[in-house]
């Protein structure tokens, strides 16, 4: 399970952007100062931070440069302040990403999943298998018992989620962002259509059930 930091000394904001990145499958350390923050941060290991930019104790600033002098772990700069320079000054002292405030909170976590698949480590087998699925990423193939099972190209990046991460739970959100390389709509129903669609097609196959839903979060592969 990802780990993010949240560093942010608005506490409604902080547990707004904390509950939400939960929701998604993601597990947060929060932060309310830069002193704080750079602290959690020698305490930790993270896969993505959320920073604020006026902080108390050390400001955003301070934070991304110790940062930055430390790793490369993504950092998405959340900010009031929304002119070109300022945003230049920071993607140039190594933020990854942008955000200005007021936002979206479904956009910060649509945003968090396309920093971390970004800085995940490449699969190396283009094959990967769950229970009687096989997926062959190489030739776009998926089968069950090695029957091949005709998939559209949004059902095939959808099962490939949700395959190659198979104790996550993915919500809409991050299923639509990954299969279509967008961030996700409010109640667009697309994600839970195509679902549909995977098991319509699996169950021609296998009595077997492939995808759980987690009510009010998303969904996963199914132990």
């Amino acid at each position: 399970m990802e780990h993010i930091l949240i560093i942010e000394d608005d506490s409604d904001i902080n547990n707004l952007l904390c509950d939400a990145l939960t929701k998604a499958g993601y597990r947060c350390t929060q932060a309310f100062s830069g002193t704080e923050g750079l602290l959690r941060l020698k305490q930790g290991d993270f896969q993505l931070i959320f920073l604020d930019l006026m902080l108390p104790g050390a400001n955003g600033e301070t934070v991304l440069t110790e940062i930055r002098k430390n790793g490369s772990v993504p950092v998405i700069v959340m900010s009031a302040l929304d002119s070109v320079d300022t945003k230049i000054d920071l993607l140039n002292l190594g933020a990854d990403d942008y955000i200005t405030k007021p936002f979206n909170v479904k956009e910060l976590v649509a945003r968090a999943a396309v920093q971390l698949r970004k800085a995940s480590p490449a699969v190396n087998s283009s094959a990967v298998s769950f229970k009687d699925l096989t997926l062959d990423r190489s030739n776009f193939l998926l089968s069950v018992n090695d029957v091949p099972v005709e998939l559209t190209k949004h059902e095939f990046k959808i099962m490939e989620l949700l395959m190659l991460n198979q104790d996550k739970v993915f919500s809409k959100q991050d299923i639509y962002d990954y299969a279509w390389e967008d961030f996700y709509i409010g109640e667009d129903k697309t994600v839970n259509v195509h679902i549909s669609n995977i098991r319509r097609k699996l169950k021609q196959h296998s009595e077997t059930e492939y995808i759980e839903t987690i009510w009010g979060i998303g969904f996963r592969m199914k132990k």
